[in-house]
């Protein structure tokens, strides 16, 4: 087994309201920023995890996001960045 870093992106479902960008957004806008049309605010999860290879990594860090990670109503979800971390051994 090896250790991996993995990054997962989850975000609001495109089409669904997303108050907290509305309000970035708009404030952004009354400080001068006039060019933003549109912010959405999701979260940025990284982990580090025990896998024989990459792609068992990454089909881990799917079923974290199925069962825990979002929301699959209103969230949608990637895995990005799955890279082995060098030097570590799991036990």
């Amino acid at each position: 087994m090896a250790n991996f870093e993995v990054e997962v992106r989850v975000m609001p479902r495109a089409g669904l309201l997303d108050p907290q960008g509305a309000s970035i957004g708009q404030a952004l806008r009354s400080l001068g920023w006039s060019g933003v049309r549109e912010v959405r605010v999701g979260k940025t999860i990284h982990l580090e995890l025990a896998a024989a290879d990459r792609h068992e990594a990454t089909t881990l860090a799917l079923a974290m996001c199925r069962k825990l990670l979002a929301n699959p109503v209103t969230e949608s979800y990637e895995v990005n960045g799955v890279r082995e971390v060098p030097g570590l051994e799991s036990g």
